[in-house]
């Protein structure tokens, strides 16, 4: 179909006013990092805490979004922009239904999360860098991926036969090799209540957006 007869429909419930109702800013808390570094554990562990506070939010997981969304892709270079250009506009409709939108992936080359960024608009975007060491990455190595990958039985990837390009400003950096899970959780807690996405247990939810 031409894009001359695609016509964007504006809503009348509109982003804000889904905010108000919900008590809280809705934004993209973008997790980076190796695989194994713990990107998922701490999500799922934030979302709880945030679950917990009233909040509406969403866990979108690297491995869950290509078993549906992203099936089609391989993980070739210009599959994994694609992976991450879809996630992006996946994000951007959920902020527009005032949840808090939760992504851990990989993505590991650094233009693609700017992109994401310029897509959802500067402090939409919250970019949390989950360092961990590759032999901590390996040592955990769960799901057997590195063995493998070691092997020459998984052709790029990252940390091994595909680059990692680590934020160079993120807004959080989670050090899991020296913090616990909760302890990373409260980092990031503590981020959005700073910055009013949030806020504090026992303020006024309708001053947090």
């Amino acid at each position: 179909m031409p894009k001359s007869n695609v016509f964007w429909h504006h809503a009348t419930v509109t982003r804000p006013r889904r905010e108000g109702q919900n008590g809280h800013r809705a934004v993209n808390l973008w997790f980076t990092g190796l695989s194994g570094s713990g990107k998922s554990t701490i999500a799922h562990a934030l979302e709880e805490e945030l679950h917990n506070r009233g909040c509406r939010t969403i866990v979108l997981d690297g491995d869950n979004v290509r078993h549906g969304l992203c099936a089609d892709l391989g993980f070739s270079e210009e599959d994994r922009r694609e992976n991450i250009r879809r996630i992006g506009e996946m994000v951007k409709l959920f902020l527009n239904a005032g949840v808090m939108a939760l992504t851990a992936f990989i993505s590991p080359f650094r233009e693609d999360r700017e992109r994401v960024r310029r897509l959802l608009g500067e402090g939409d975007f919250i970019e949390i860098h989950v360092r961990c060491s590759l032999d901590e990455c390996e040592r955990r190595d769960v799901k057997g991926l590195y063995r493998r990958a070691r092997a020459g039985e998984i052709p790029n990837f990252t940390g091994i036969s595909s680059p990692y390009e680590a934020p160079e400003a993120p807004e959080v950096v989670l050090e899991t090799d020296r913090h616990s899970v909760e302890g990373c959780v409260e980092q990031v807690m503590v981020h959005l209540e700073g910055q009013g996405i949030l806020q504090p247990v026992g303020g006024s939810r309708a001053a947090a957006v």
